[in-house]
């Protein structure tokens, strides 16, 4: 057993806190047993009584965010800066009721720290072994169905198959995933969406119903598109790695507070390995109908932020300007950046994907790349204040119009300094 993924000297907090009858159960034991590490700890613990107690005492002493999940359940959540720990009460009268409650007999042992003891009722350790995700009972995925996709998430996550028996299963109950809270789905869907492993899985989940309720309007060719992308990002990481790392910044860092509330933080913890990165953007646009106006119904109910609609239904709104080449002039160029901003990543992976040559959008990638190009990230010679000053013009709509046309002056290279922009702006306001 590696001591490194069940030693408690890993952990935030000591283990005299926890009560001699506290085991830790679930993906920690699985991973830890699959010598799968990370540097976020994501500590899950079952205990016969006292749970919230426990867990309110540790983050008291510790100084750690506390977050009561469930009262009735009794579930509650420790935050720390390197992970969180889940603190909740055995369902059943003993520790193998309960795991005989869980999903997957992968995710049905319990490790008892004080003991060192490995409870293991339902041979989860040979599913470990087999690389194979089994589940315990169909009422055990009926009770919560969405352990239905997270079957398919933890497959790509694990790199493991689906028992046959258990798949059929999820088939049968495929249609009650829409009774399941949006948020919940869409953290699943994040993960799928967001490696390359995910991909072929998320084929799974549609051609066996799952995805239906929620994206109605996956196809064939949008799934294709999706493989398509994965292999774009590994060609890109080689050929254009600032572009690659672009992709793959975190959507939610777009105009997000610094710092966060404990209760909130705890709320958002995602799905493991889940991320809303740019590329997981791009692809969500592949699942998406053609119409915005139904993209965007189904994003919102899916219950996606502003900025992750707003950037999948750019991509689908401007996606046809790449692949139909309709930009060949400075102006089209500077139009087609100012609609776009910083999503174009986004939508330039989306066009490689959708078959565009790459040489035909390369000199799109290098204005984006460039800080300094006007066409892409033009900076203004003048001010409103200058022009109204320096023309002596009083404050109107009209400023905001020479602004406009001074910007698209730039980017067309008729103007390059302050004197030029002056002269430009009187020129236009003779001509009126």
């Amino acid at each position: 057993m590696p001591a490194f993924a069940l030693s408690p000297e890993t952990w935030p907090f000591e283990l005299k806190w926890l009560p001699d009858s506290a085991c830790l159960v679930g993906g920690s034991v699985r991973d830890a047993l699959l010598e799968r590490n990370s540097d976020y700890l994501d500590l899950d613990f079952v205990m016969p009584e006292g749970a919230v107690e426990t867990a309110r005492a540790i983050a008291r002493h510790y100084r750690a965010g506390f977050v009561l999940l469930d009262a009735e359940r009794q579930i509650a959540r420790v935050v720390f800066p390197q992970g969180t720990a889940d603190f909740a009460q055995q369902v059943g009268d003993s520790l193998n009721a309960d795991l005989l409650r869980r999903d997957f007999r992968a995710n049905a042992i319990a490790y008892n720290p004080h003991s060192t003891e490995l409870i293991d009722p339902l041979n989860g350790c040979q599913d470990l072994q087999m690389g194979i995700l089994s589940m315990i009972s169909p009422e055990n995925l009926a009770e919560d169905p969405l352990r239905l996709l997270r079957a398919y998430r933890q497959a790509a996550q694990l790199g493991f198959s689906l028992d046959p028996d258990t798949r059929s299963v999820i088939r049968q109950l495929a249609d009650r995933l829409g009774q399941i809270a949006a948020e919940r789905v869409q953290s699943e869907l994040n993960y799928l969406l967001s490696t390359a492993k995910g991909t072929i899985w998320l084929k799974s989940a549609w051609e066996d119903g799952l995805v239906q309720n929620w994206l109605p309007n996956v196809t064939a060719n949008g799934l294709a598109r999706l493989s398509q992308i994965d292999r774009w990002i590994s060609d890109l990481k080689t050929d254009w790695p600032h572009l690659a790392t672009l992709l793959s910044q975190d959507i939610r860092t777009v105009n997000k507070p610094q710092s966060q509330s404990p209760r909130k933080a705890a709320l958002e913890t995602p799905a493991s390995g889940s991320t809303r990165t740019w590329i997981t953007t791009a692809k969500l646009a592949c699942l998406m109908p053609e119409e915005i106006a139904a993209a965007e119904n189904q994003l919102w109910q899916l219950k996606y932020s502003r900025a992750e609609v707003q950037a999948a239904t750019t991509t689908l709104r401007h996606l046809p300007q790449l692949l139909h080449g309709e930009m060949q002039s400075s102006a089209q160029k500077y139009h087609f950046f100012q609609a776009v901003g910083h999503i174009f990543p986004a939508l330039v992976i989306n066009a490689l994907a959708a078959g565009q040559a790459l040489s035909t959008l390369r000199p799109l990638i290098h204005c984006f790349l460039d800080p300094e190009d006007q066409i892409a990230h033009p900076t203004p010679l003048l001010s409103g204040q200058d022009l109204m000053r320096g023309l002596k013009i009083s404050p109107s709509p009209k400023v905001g119009k020479l602004l406009a046309a001074l910007q698209l002056a730039r980017a067309e290279a008729k103007i390059t300094t302050r004197d030029e922009a002056f002269d430009f702006a009187r020129s236009l306001l003779q001509a009126e």
